[in-house]
């Protein structure tokens, strides 16, 4: 039917469609609708078309459009929108590395790519598994709100982490981090659960930016100053560093 789309291979018709509203969006818009009907209701026009035009964005920024994912055990794709702020060398967070207590074994802590995407308040704030697997770890930081722009907000700011690890060993680090405006993190999956590539994992709400952990060996497939998508763009293709690549060719 048109609007569906059946897979990624050319199969099957696409249209236009309005996104849909997350529910964790829909109680906001519903009290911010509900103002401004009062304020109408009373004849305060001053106060009901900014709190109108307030009730149309916070349905924008709690959009939750579809989104179509590579099919390819190679590919580390991008778990949120947004801008690569920052691409460089550093250690994985130790929640990340430490043991949890179960014996599962963490990321290695040697250094490794991480890379950065910020968030902005335009930006869909619904975050995605950048590999399928099993969640791993779900670990909950409280902190500080910084600008998430900074380098330092991810080791200062309110922040959750997670770790998916896929049926071959392979495991992947990335993390949710809060910023100016950001005031909590929602997860949807928790320790145990089993992923898909793409599949939502978690929002944060009102600007805010994620950090992944490319695993040893794999460079970004993106560059500073880009703008990604969630779910579609690949960051890098694991064991291959298809930025030198292209140099090459």
């Amino acid at each position: 039917m048109p609007g569906e789309i059946l897979d990624n291979r050319g199969r099957g018709t696409a249209g236009f469609v309005w996104p849909s509203v997350h529910p964790e969006g829909r109680k906001f818009a519903l009290i911010a609708a509900a103002v401004t009907g009062g304020a109408a209701l009373l004849g305060l026009s001053l106060l009901a078309w900014p709190l109108g035009v307030l009730t149309l964005g916070i349905l924008a920024f709690f959009r939750d459009p579809e989104r179509v994912t590579p099919r390819d055990d190679r590919f580390i794709v991008a778990p949120a929108d947004g801008l690569i702020t920052l691409i460089q060398k550093v250690a994985p967070p130790r929640e990340l590395c430490a043991d949890d207590g179960t014996g599962g074994r963490g990321l290695d802590p040697a250094p490794v790519t991480r890379v950065s995407i910020f968030m902005s308040v335009f930006d869909v704030h619904i975050n995605r598994a950048p590999i399928g697997g099993t969640i791993r770890r779900v670990v909950y930081i409280p902190g500080k709100f910084l600008n998430a722009d900074l380098d330092k907000a991810s080791e200062e700011n309110e922040r959750q982490h997670f770790l998916v690890e896929r049926g071959d060993g392979v495991k992947i680090g990335f993390t949710q981090i809060a910023g100016l405006v950001a005031r909590r993190i929602v997860p949807f999956v928790k320790g145990g659960d089993i992923v898909a590539a793409g599949q939502r994992v978690g929002l944060i709400r009102f600007g805010s930016r994620v950090d992944v952990y490319l695993p040893e060996g794999t460079e970004p497939a993106v560059l500073v100053g880009q703008r990604i998508v969630a779910g579609e763009t690949v960051l890098g293709v694991l064991g291959q560093s298809p930025l030198l690549e292209g140099v090459r060719q």
